[in-house]
């Protein structure tokens, strides 16, 4: 069968696994000042921190409607068999329930909630594409999503909380506090809520050793198959420790590096690590 893996620009991979295996992203729309734009597309991370810089409001996202998902599945239910699209997860966007709605109109196209953000919905867009691949059919492969969708460990630390007070996320006073005393929170995705699991303090590159080591050591309920380092703008010493800390502890066989969109990166701000890999 000839299976169409699509998928909405959140998940943050790089153009060039989108290109190697095909698959296709709708995007999100980033209200900017008085513009409308697509993440990826006509806007990027920069451009946001620079308009916020430069005394702009902080930009809001939107899910794709009714009509744009529709129109991006048309396409493809037709020169495929089926279509899979993997979404942003259903608690932090309508993208998900957009897509169901509009997925109904065709007998060929399959919605997924990937109950994640950034590589961690990416995770599985990209485990579907290879699923796709390996000539599974399109019920095994939802099937094994929606398994996946709860193993999926996503995670990571925030330089500052600047961008998050200004998007409204947290509150001005707490962002104050946390940059006077030099905090680093780390965030996660737990049961499809970003919550904040750990506070470090002390220099950038320190916590994020600190991170990865509490995230890795002495583990062996990891699938060490691959792992996603995820970043926007990373600061100086922070890629390297994360990698150090990768090749101490988890003995990926893969490792895939990719940069946070617009959508999230936007709202965590420059300086932005993380990773995501699965439990066994």
């Amino acid at each position: 069968m000839k299976i169409k893996i699509t998928a909405d620009s959140t998940c943050d991979l790089s153009e060039t696994l989108l290109r190697q295996w095909n698959i296709s992203l709708i995007p999100m729309h980033i209200l900017m000042g008085e513009e409308s734009l697509l993440d990826g597309v006509t806007v990027r991370p920069a451009d946001v921190f620079t308009h916020v810089q430069n005394g702009g409001k902080m930009p809001k996202s939107a899910a794709p409607n009714l009509v744009e998902y529709t129109d991006f599945f048309t396409p493809f239910a037709k020169d495929y068999d089926a279509v899979i699209h993997i979404c942003v997860g259903s608690k932090f966007s309508s993208c998900c329930q957009n897509a169901k709605l509009a997925a109904q109109e065709f007998g060929n196209v399959s919605v997924v909630d990937s109950e994640n953000i950034c590589t961690g919905q990416g995770y599985l867009v990209l485990r579907a594409a290879k699923l796709a691949a390996d000539g599974l059919p399109p019920r095994n492969i939802c099937m094994r999503l929606q398994a996946l969708a709860k193993k999926v460990d996503l995670s990571f630390v925030l330089n500052q909380l600047d961008y998050m007070a200004k998007s409204g996320r947290c509150s001005g006073v707490l962002a104050f506090g946390a940059n006077i005393l030099g905090i680093k929170p780390s965030l996660a995705v737990i049961d499809g809520e970003l919550k904040v699991v750990k506070k470090y303090r002390g220099q950038l590159p320190i916590c994020v050793g600190k991170y990865i080591t509490e995230k890795l050591a002495d583990r062996d309920d990891i699938d060490t198959s691959v792992v996603f380092l995820s970043s926007c703008q990373p600061k100086p010493g922070c890629l390297e420790a994360v990698k150090a800390g990768l090749a101490q502890y988890g003995k990926f066989e893969q490792i895939i590096e990719t940069d946070i969109g617009t959508t999230i990166g936007g709202y965590s701000g420059p300086g932005t690590i993380g990773i995501v890999f699965a439990t066994k």
